[in-house]
């Protein structure tokens, strides 16, 4: 059931300190895009707000501060007016855009950051040519100089994400009466690996602009401070870096979802209604993944598991099926049209080699769909497979818990998530290995329903005791300190 004993008026509350207290300052939120989209069609302008957890969980920091969110709108630079009226807009919800043509936004966004930074960070080469440096550099001016312009002596500003590691330096250059943080949403590989970026020192000295530096994990915690110490001269003392006369703390604090609104979805009569007829009138179990179509999350390798397990069990052919949601991602970047094709080959060739006129043995869909609609997905599981090669975080795999206020489903979970430090209650795997991968499906499937009870029990007592509240106000209170 929903907890009741959250105080929805003041999600914030808690045991880490008052990050709100008066006078610590207004928190200025800055990231590559704002949490709501422009759109303009015939000279019309119309903002659409994201409902993610994140953007929901940042937006509260923001407002609970009366603070500004800084970022890019969506919108490629078009005609002064209608510049005006995004611009006009956005004031009254406490946002700053900046701006950005098209092939700004190619250089920066698709070629450098993730066409180079996003395959480092997760321990892969890069994939597109590294002449877009310049680019990302000038986009990381861009955004320092909007917050220098906005922000007032004693604001925190909390940077986010491998778009913008140069901002926090390239702002204290700007600006020295303001605390600076920085959170990085994927992992930190080790630092032989983020060396083989040739701009890996100038990044790291970009990081060491801020106060605060955090990231998920104990793990990627370490990583970052073993790189400072091989490629930066910089003094390091345990988790801190000394910057001259200041401290950089590093500081590692897991990402959650906003549990009570998952919750609260799940329990609704039409979310109920939609996951009936997700599952649907077919006997057998049921396996889900929920993915960004991304070369990092390990889709192709989950469906070899799932062929493997249909060769070794005869008798489970048209009594399991594995529903893939597959939602679009970064199509115009180098690599994602080829992991595209690759996904949807395996799933047809085991569909051709099982399949039957009345089972479909994989199902799988190309699309977004909204909250509900996932929640759905995530209620009508047996078995929830998140098997990235690595990630920062992994929130599917908090949101499935989340949403699974019926104390029942398996998790089954990647070791090189972040959340598998927290969630061990799952059944964790190797992403690489097929065979154990197959292995722990037919473990999740035969297992017992008082298993599967009290190990959905710890996870959720986990994911409810660490949501997106808890982590930011635990990050925005380490700047007031």
């Amino acid at each position: 059931m929903p907890r009741s004993q959250l105080n929805r008026k003041d999600p914030f509350a808690g045991g880490f300190g008052h990050p709100f207290a008066d006078g610590a300052g207004r928190v200025i939120i800055v990231s590559n895009r704002l949490p709501m989209t422009a759109s303009v069609r015939s000279g019309d302008v119309r903002l659409h707000r994201s409902s993610g957890g994140l953007a929901s969980g940042l937006r509260g920091v923001q407002e609970r501060s009366r603070g500004l969110w800084i970022g890019w709108s969506g919108v490629t630079a078009g005609e002064p007016d209608i510049r005006r009226n995004i611009e006009e807009q956005l004031a009254e919800v406490g946002a700053v855009a900046v701006p950005f043509d098209e092939e700004e936004i190619d250089g920066f966004y698709r070629r450098y950051a993730n066409g180079v930074l996003w395959p480092v960070l997760h321990g892969f080469p890069a994939r597109s040519e590294l002449g877009a440096w310049e680019a990302y550099v000038c986009a990381n001016q861009r955004y320092a100089d909007a917050v220098a312009r906005h922000a007032k002596p004693g604001d925190r500003v909390w940077i986010h994400d491998y778009h913008l590691m140069l901002v926090p330096e390239l702002l204290r250059r700007r600006r020295r009466d303001v605390r600076i943080g920085f959170f990085l949403h994927t992992p930190f590989p080790p630092s032989e690996t983020f060396a083989s970026v040739p701009h890996a020192a100038a990044l790291l000295t970009g990081l060491l602009g801020a106060d605060v530096v955090g990231v998920h994990t104990r793990e990627h915690l370490r990583n970052f401070i073993g790189a400072v110490e091989a490629l930066l001269p910089n003094e390091i003392d345990g988790d801190d870096v000394t910057v001259g006369k200041r401290t950089v703390s590093g500081f590692a604090c897991p990402l959650g979802v906003d549990v009570d609104a998952f919750e609260s979805i799940a329990s609704s009569p039409s979310v109920i209604a939609e996951t009936r007829r997700l599952r649907g009138a077919e006997d057998g179990a049921l396996l889900l993944g929920v993915d960004r179509l991304d070369y990092t999350k390990g889709i192709p390798t989950r469906l070899h598991a799932f062929e493997r397990l249909l060769e070794m069990r005869p008798a489970l052919r048209g009594h399991i099926r594995l529903r893939q949601l597959a939602v679009p991602s970064r199509e115009d970047v180098g690599g994602y049209p080829e992991i595209r094709a690759e996904v949807e080959g395996i799933a047809a060739r085991i569909n051709t080699r099982f399949g039957r006129s009345n089972w479909t043995p994989v199902e799988y869909q190309y699309r977004s769909v909204d909250l509900e609609t996932l929640v759905a997905y995530y209620r009508s599981a047996d078995v929830m497979l998140v098997t990235p090669l690595r990630d920062g975080m992994n929130l599917v795999a908090k949101e499935f818990v989340a949403s699974r206020v019926d104390d029942d489903g398996v998790l089954i979970l990647s070791e090189c998530a972040g959340a598998a430090a927290e969630l061990r209650a799952a059944l964790r795997v190797d992403p690489t290995d097929v065979a154990a991968l197959a292995g722990t499906y037919e473990a999740a499937l035969s297992m017992l329903p008082a298993e599967r009870r009290v190990r959905m029990r710890r996870l959720r007592r986990s994911v409810q005791s660490n949501d997106v509240y808890r982590w930011a106000g635990l990050f925005v209170d380490s700047l007031r300190r």
